[in-house]
């Protein structure tokens, strides 16, 4: 079984929501990386999300625009990211996923990607830029490979292409919570459960809602409409606050703890 069809399974059979956390990788530097991943998955994370670093981050908002700069300056490539993997896998077994736009991927080729990204232990894509009418010279690839390729809708995504999108999906569905890019809008819960209840009608796949989450009360109240979030922006702006501070790692522990512990309490009626 896949590690994470299998993750979800553990959390269902435990009754619990899903925690996604996201970071940059090489922000501070892939050093910094390593320890972060590590106390993340103590804290509570059930999938990591690393962000591959690019220079033109049109999904994202400015939090994580700047920390690609930072970990760009820092020398951090594609390459260096997949040896962050390789180093990450041989004391973790949480889901690994690699989020990133294509035009790195197609640098890089994507037959080579796909090979290199799954001995690395990598266990699925997130690829933002990627529309499913061109994604097969990708997929070709990964899908091969075994890597699960993670899908996004947006509470804009129409039934006709929502229906398409979901026939792709693995892994499970990414519902981004706000039309806004990352880290700069709250959730927009109406309209994500009406798009979560279409989906749900189309897939079996656990759904999460990211985008726009940055504290524990958001992530109960969007982990309630889904199998769980994903939160990005709110950790890595934590980083950027900090990140001379030799506790990074713990405060950023703290963060997952209590984001984890959020969507574990019941929502009052």
């Amino acid at each position: 079984m896949r590690r994470i069809l299998r993750r979800f399974q553990q959390l269902r059979e435990r009754g619990e929501k899903a925690l996604v956390t996201y970071v940059t990788a090489g922000d501070p530097d892939l050093e910094g990386t390593y320890e972060i991943v590590l106390e993340m998955a103590r804290a509570g994370a059930d999938i990591i999300e690393i962000g591959l670093p690019f220079s033109d981050p049109t999904a994202d908002g400015p939090v994580i625009q700047a920390a690609c700069r930072r970990a760009l300056m820092s020398g951090t490539t594609l390459e260096r990211v997949l040896e962050l993997v390789v180093a990450l896998r041989r004391v973790l077994d949480i889901p690994l996923l690699l989020f990133t736009y294509y035009n790195p991927i197609l640098a890089y080729g994507p037959e080579r990607f796909a090979r290199e990204a799954c001995g690395s232990g990598l266990d699925g894509i997130l690829v933002v830029d990627l529309p499913p009418e061109e994604w097969d010279e990708l997929r070709c690839h990964t899908d091969s490979m075994g890597l699960d390729y993670i899908v996004l809708v947006a509470p804009t995504t129409g039934p006709d292409r929502l229906w398409h999108i979901l026939r792709g999906a693995q892994g499970f569905i990414y519902c981004i919570s706000t039309t806004a890019v990352t880290g700069t809008a709250q959730p927009e819960l109406e309209a994500v459960r009406k798009q979560i209840q279409l989906i749900r009608k189309w897939t079996n796949l656990p759904v999460m809602v990211g985008f726009g989450i940055s504290d524990h009360n958001q992530a109960r109240s969007s982990a309630s409409l889904a199998d769980g979030v994903v939160v990005g922006s709110a950790i890595v702006r934590l980083i950027e606050e900090n990140r001379t501070e030799d506790d990074l790692p713990r405060r950023v522990g703290q963060l997952v703890a209590r984001l984890k512990a959020g969507i574990s309490m019941r929502l009052e009626p």
